[in-house]
């Protein structure tokens, strides 16, 4: 079980009304011999806020579906990536271009701008151009709705006909500047909190400190020395069945991680949270929906061969798609879930001692908390799952900051 405070990689885009707060309660068992540090280095103000502590992203309840309205069902094409559209504010973003243009440099996005911008306005002169001449055909075909000589009628059907032909062909040019536009727009990052400080790991604010660290007379073992040593896992084993990075828990440590979950879920469901446990395998377009988009070599994502899924490398990835496509009324604000679920990340560049044992592995299970609320009282919400995860941890005995 650990706790960070990095998302796996940058949301970019929203696939639900408003925006949600996630947080997560990972089991490995990390904080046993780890200080922590609540950082917030890729808070987002819109249109998703912060995530916390390990990994994580929100999403609504089993109550809120029989209100919500019906999703349509997409057609299972095998091995065919299903096609869908962001819904991006360009007109904020051409009207904001300074900061948006600010927010790229200082998330170290390498997202167009220019390039953006430049679609946009050809899109819009496009888009101009196939109202008029669709104006024109329907003032062609009410033309021939009187009576008519017979050479102005034909006068007229050839001049509607060079108007369809006309009209399919921007058409057609502007569905591709569409799909273009939204490809590059999607790399755009969402801008950045205010409260955020610019920089890496050493420039992350210290939020909260709990206790103080232990001092030992002795020579303090890491917990991979203790977990061979107890026989509480085995990595040599899974490295032979599954491949490096994989481990097999045994004795206490199974019973440990079962404890860790089934007291977390309960605890966290005494403060409103609706328990779920989630699938395993998603639509790559979900994943791409909720931001977590591959890039190149470096993406964490297992892919399923011939096929438009993937295997989830967080809960907030079923949790966040669970009410796609609804619209829920604002009266069932907020909703609240907590999702159990095992995760998978190619962990791509992952290397050295900081993830020696139980960090960065390919799997591991994770409680996620998620809450769907109002903009306005996202912050509120934010502040919520922080005090919950203090709570935790405090319950616990352990030391954090």
């Amino acid at each position: 079980m650990g706790l960070g405070g990095t998302t796996l990689q940058t949301l970019k885009l929203a696939t639900i009304p408003p925006p949600s707060f996630s947080s997560s309660f990972r089991s490995v068992f990390k904080p046993f011999s780890q200080t922590f540090l609540c950082h917030h280095s890729r808070r987002q103000r819109f249109p998703f806020p912060p995530l916390f502590f390990v990994r994580g992203l929100s999403a609504p309840a089993a109550q809120a579906t029989a209100t919500a309205t019906p999703k349509e069902t997409s057609p299972d094409e095998k091995g065919v990536k299903q096609q869908w559209k962001a819904a991006i504010d360009f007109k904020w973003i051409r009207d904001n271009k300074d900061a948006v243009a600010a927010n790229i440099k200082k998330r170290n996005s390498n997202a167009n701008l220019e390039l953006v911008l430049e679609l946009y306005h050809r899109m819009l002169s496009l888009q101009k151009e196939v109202e008029r001449l669709r104006g024109e055909r329907n003032v062609v075909a009410n033309k021939m709705k009187g009576k008519l000589e017979p050479s102005e009628r034909q006068k007229l059907i050839d001049e509607g006909k060079n108007l369809k032909e006309g009209l399919l062909s921007l058409e057609e040019d502007l569905l591709k500047l569409t799909d273009e536009l939204q490809q590059e727009a999607q790399c755009i990052p969402n801008m950045t909190h205010p409260d955020v400080p610019i920089g890496g790991e050493d420039f992350s604010t210290l939020r909260n400190m709990v206790g103080s660290p232990r001092e030992f007379s002795f020579p303090v073992k890491d917990h991979l020395q203790l977990g061979k040593e107890l026989d509480l896992f085995d990595f040599d084993a899974a490295s032979v069945v599954s491949g490096s990075k994989f481990y097999y828990l045994k004795n206490e440590a199974v019973l440990l991680e079962m404890a860790l979950i089934n007291w977390t879920l309960l605890e966290v469901m005494k403060r409103g949270f609706t328990p779920l446990t989630t699938p395993e395998i998603v639509r790559s377009s979900v994943v791409e929906k909720c931001g977590f988009q591959p890039r190149g070599a470096n993406t964490q994502v297992y892919s399923i061969e011939d096929s438009d899924q993937c295997l989830i490398g967080t809960a907030e990835i079923p949790v966040g798609g669970i009410h796609m496509d609804s619209i829920l009324a604002a009266s069932l604000l907020p909703l609240k879930y907590v999702a159990v679920s095992h995760c998978f990340r190619t962990e791509a560049g992952a290397a050295g001692t900081a993830s020696r044992g139980l960090y960065r592995v390919h799997q591991f299970s994770k409680l996620e908390m998620f809450i769907l609320c109002r903009p306005a009282d996202s912050d509120l919400y934010h502040e919520e799952l922080i005090r919950i995860e203090e709570d935790l941890f405090s319950s616990l005995g352990l030391h954090y900051k």
